[in-house]
């Protein structure tokens, strides 16, 4: 008779041990696992000191020594892939060590995704039951997008400003179904962006042929974030009257703006949203979420077959495939599962810290780096200054350089950057919870310098 450890407790007490990660090594005092998990983070600290907007600096130093980045550098690049924190690390490591010990049995031990689905969904204020699990962005959405009903005849609408993969993968929808891709501007300029401006644009891009709106929620080209719930209300008011085949779908690239808004999916009222969560959630490296309205889920097609029972066992019984849902749409295969099963300490690193709190803190850094480059005259910015435009990504150029150039003068100062991948580039640079504010001084010293 094989012995089968529970998941939950098993899982229970891994985020005991280490999950909410802002919890401080100084702490030696037996707890409680419930204690442990609140004893000494940052959103209990700011309360403690009377209900502060803001945890002191001190205790966002705390959250910086979860991290093993190198102290020799200033990381301004994070959102590219993240450092993993301290909780992360350990919950890695601990399913690691599952895996090497006895492979099979770990296996048959975490089979049920339902603990990850679980700290995804309380994270994103939706239901285990409509997320799907990917390894990153980019699997999701070539997920969704090639499994969407589409056919000859109807059109999908995106924008000039996303990403490669974005357009990808709608190339290859519509290759294989017929349906055609249209690219629409939603602003010249980044900078002179508004939420007006990008919900109009897609107003009156709508048609009766439109079936879907591809989206991305943070554009890394320009830092740009898109009013994504005003989108929403326009294809809502579009879909009055259509035939339930005839409805627009509103498809968001959420990456650049998880981890960094304090939003829930019904905030932004989309109908599927994909991201990965190893850049600003800091989950494991491989990790990558797929949601979707419950209701919708069964008009889309699978690409890759799941190993979830409902399949396999209409397989083996010869019936017909059930209808679909999120579960079926996490693709099968062997995984990292090291990895996909230590994601729910990432969830509660960020929960840990309190998402109000982490959103304040990326916006205020962000904020105080736009005004000091505005303030240059050799200095082009391209991200909006306001935050409900923009998010945790700066897009600037500086006079007289190449993107590439800015990029690695500013490595030589020991201050990781980047350059987005657009036939227009430009430097970026991204303050996170890594950071500090004499971090981001330190960027603007050395721009400054460039003059």
């Amino acid at each position: 008779m094989t012995t089968r450890i529970p998941r939950r407790s098993l899982l229970e007490g891994l985020l005991a041990v280490g999950a909410v990660g802002c919890a401080t090594r100084e702490v030696a005092t037996p707890a409680t696992p419930a204690t442990a998990a609140t004893a000494a983070t940052p959103a209990t600290a700011a309360t403690a000191a009377g209900n502060q907007s803001q945890p002191p600096a001190d205790e966002w130093q705390r959250v910086r020594g979860e991290f093993d980045v190198s102290p020799a550098w200033n990381h301004m690049s994070s959102f590219l892939l993240a450092s993993h924190p301290r909780p992360v690390r350990e919950a890695i490591e601990a399913m690691r060590k599952q895996l090497d010990e006895n492979p099979p049995l770990a296996l048959h031990t975490h089979e049920d995704p339902t603990p990850v689905r679980e700290a995804a969904a309380a994270y994103m204020g939706v239901r285990a039951e409509e997320i799907a699990l990917t390894d990153s962005t980019t699997m999701g959405l070539a997920t969704l997008y090639l499994g969407l009903p589409l056919k000859a005849g109807d059109e999908i609408l995106t924008t000039a400003h996303d990403h490669y993969v974005t357009h990808e993968s709608l190339r290859f929808a519509a290759e294989r179904t017929g349906a055609k891709v249209r690219k629409i501007a939603l602003y010249e300029r980044g900078s002179a962006a508004t939420a007006e401006g990008m919900t109009e644009a897609i107003a009156k891009a709508l048609t009766p042929a439109t079936r879907v709106v591809a989206v991305t929620w943070v554009h890394s080209s320009s830092g740009v974030k898109t009013p994504v719930r005003a989108m929403a209300e326009v294809v809502a008011r579009a879909n009055q009257g259509r035939a339930p085949k005839a409805r627009i779908l509103l498809c968001v690239d959420g990456v650049h703006g998880f981890g960094v808004e304090d939003v829930t999916m019904a905030d932004l009222g989309c109908d599927f949203f994909a991201a990965g969560c190893h850049k600003w959630i800091f989950g494991p490296r491989g990790t990558g979420v797929l949601w979707g309205k419950a209701e919708l889920w069964p008009m889309l097609r699978p690409t890759i077959p799941h190993f979830g029972q409902e399949g396999h066992k209409a397989w083996i019984q010869g019936q017909p495939a059930p209808p679909t849902n999120a579960s079926m749409m996490t693709p099968g295969g062997f995984h990292s599962f090291e990895h996909r099963w230590a994601l729910p300490a990432a969830f509660a690193f960020h929960k840990g810290i309190g998402k109000a709190k982490v959103a304040a803190r990326i916006h205020a850094l962000n904020r105080q780096c736009k005004e000091g480059l505005k303030a240059m005259k050799h200095v082009t910015l391209h991200t909006p200054l306001e935050d409900a435009i923009s998010a945790g990504i700066i897009c600037f150029e500086v006079a007289g350089m190449t993107p590439e150039a800015l990029m690695w003068k500013l490595i030589e100062r020991k201050i990781i950057a980047t350059t987005s991948p657009y036939a227009t580039s430009y430097v970026r640079v991204a303050p996170s919870l890594l950071n500090s504010e004499a971090d981001v001084e330190a960027v603007l010293r050395e721009v400054r310098a460039l003059a």
